[in-house]
């Protein structure tokens, strides 16, 4: 195959020391914040998601072409289409590096939440922009700003949890652990206490989304972003009515377990412009404190938008970011990061048991008809019959929009990958083959990239033909290696 193994990143092998890092639950933003929290009447959060897919376009055959990262593809290709915005999506990867200093030396507060996929870090890496990481890598180790940026756990290859195999989105998410603490360390990684699901995308089926969420808890996560239209309250199925508090993400299966994280909600739909132009600074600015179990706190205003893609982001961001970041520090709006929150509120005595119980959309319909411990049989004939008589319903998740399916119309996708999943399954997960052994990172690594959900985003055509070719690339490394 033309990914030679000394090429893939580090995406397992260290389970134990990863799992060991999470597992201290240690506060590990509020000990060193600067965030008069006393003082706010509200407060905002910010998140940039970035992202390019691994493509096999190292090569003019398909078949053999090596998979390199889209970006380098962009750059090597810059007459083509829109690929002339490379470099500056290059330097968007690493700006917050420079941005951060550049306000911490004025005497600033900035505060930035980033999400960088695995395919993104293995894209950059492996072009030679080295010098990404190094301006990424103080804002994981230097104290003056590590208080400043949270990094947020993601899929390493941008999977979309409601429509890939469970037992592989867990293997996404160890491998993103695995390949941060690579990069940064381990003592970096013990401070990544937030997920941030790629496309927003909430499972609503109830077996999936406990899955989803159990893995999260496994994996040493304290709390996750949630987009406001994919949960509804329990026991009601209505709408939230206080999105800008945490609440308690209850995941229940049909044998009736049940699994809960913190959910942050995240607002409106998806924009660039609302982080871009720093919306969430403004629409805090309007907000004032509640009362909430006999002690006042500050709401949140939580956002994340690509932190590349589109003219706002790419030339409006940097200047609003500057000055919305001046204009907060010591305000009574000031920007925080989610944890450095969470962790204020537990010095008040507040925490997850205390948040407003959701669960994701449609669900309601199904509990209301639903045994509790049912089983996985009588789920499926009462997800069939609200198929028919509870219309609008679907099993197909929640993400960022109410427009685009991931499953509806993917079947020449999700064929193979479910094919590729199921042979990981059979021939190393069953087989008992360690994470330790070179064959197993080389098929971890095909099955990874083969899921990622731009395959399935941008319909029929060279993306799914992508896609296809990386499931090909992973089955025939499955079926030759073991």
């Amino acid at each position: 195959m033309p990914t030679l193994e000394s090429q893939i990143p580090q995406i397992c092998g260290d389970e134990e020391a990863v799992a060991a890092t999470m597992a201290h639950s240690d506060p590990v933003a509020l000990p060193n914040s600067d965030i008069d929290f006393g003082k706010a009447r509200a407060a905002f959060s910010v998140a940039l998601h970035m992202h390019q897919p691994l493509i096999p376009a190292g090569g003019g055959d398909l078949r053999t072409a090596a998979v390199i990262g889209n970006l380098q593809a962009m750059m090597e290709n810059q007459g083509t289409g829109d690929n002339h915005n490379a470099p500056v999506f290059e330097w968007c990867y690493k700006r917050i590096g420079e941005f951060v200093p550049q306000l911490v030396a004025q005497g600033k507060k900035p505060r930035v939440m980033l999400e960088y996929s695995g395919c993104l870090f293995d894209g950059l890496v492996s072009m030679g922009a080295t010098q990404v990481i190094d301006l990424l890598r103080p804002l994981t180790s230097n104290p003056a700003y590590s208080r400043c940026v949270e990094w947020l756990g993601a899929p390493w290859g941008h999977a979309v949890a409601p429509s890939t195999p469970v037992q592989d989105f867990r293997l996404h998410v160890k491998a993103w652990q695995n390949h941060f603490a690579a990069l940064f360390g381990h003592e970096a990684l013990n401070r990544v206490r937030g997920f941030s699901p790629s496309e927003m995308a909430l499972p609503n089926h109830p077996d999936v989304c406990y899955e989803f969420v159990k893995t999260l808890k496994d994996a040493g996560y304290r709390w996750v972003l949630v987009q406001e239209h994919t949960v509804e309250e329990c026991g009601t199925g209505y709408g939230l009515s206080a999105p800008h508090f945490p609440h308690r993400l209850v995941a229940k299966n049909s044998s009736g377990e049940e699994v809960s994280i913190i959910a942050i909600i995240k607002t409106q739909g998806s924009d660039t412009k609302l982080v871009a132009q720093m919306q969430p600074y403004y629409e805090a600015k309007s907000l004032s404190n509640v009362e909430f179990k006999g002690k006042t706190v500050p709401r949140l205003v939580t956002q994340i938008a690509d932190g590349e893609n589109g003219g706002v982001m790419m030339n409006e961001f940097p200047p609003k970011f500057l000055e919305a970041m001046n204009e907060a520090t010591d305000s009574e709006t000031p920007a925080v990061n989610v944890t450095e929150y969470l962790e204020y509120l537990e010095t008040l005595g507040i925490g997850e048991p205390d948040f407003t119980a959701v669960q994701p959309s449609m669900q309601q319909k199904i509990w209301e008809r639903m045994p509790n411990g049912g089983g996985p049989e009588a789920l499926a004939k009462i997800i069939e019959d609200c198929k028919q008589h509870a219309q609008p319903f679907h099993m197909d998740g929640g993400s960022w929009t109410n427009d685009i399916s991931w499953v509806k119309g993917y079947d020449h996708v999700l064929g193979p990958m479910e094919e590729a999943s199921a042979l990981f399954e059979e021939k190393i997960t069953k087989a008992g083959v360690p994470s330790s052994d070179p064959r197993y990172k080389n098929a971890l690594y095909h099955l990874l990239c083969s899921q990622t959900s731009c395959y399935r985003y941008w319909g029929e055509g060279q993306w799914t033909d992508y896609g296809r070719e990386l499931c090909r690339r992973a089955i025939e490394v499955l079926k030759n290696d073991f």
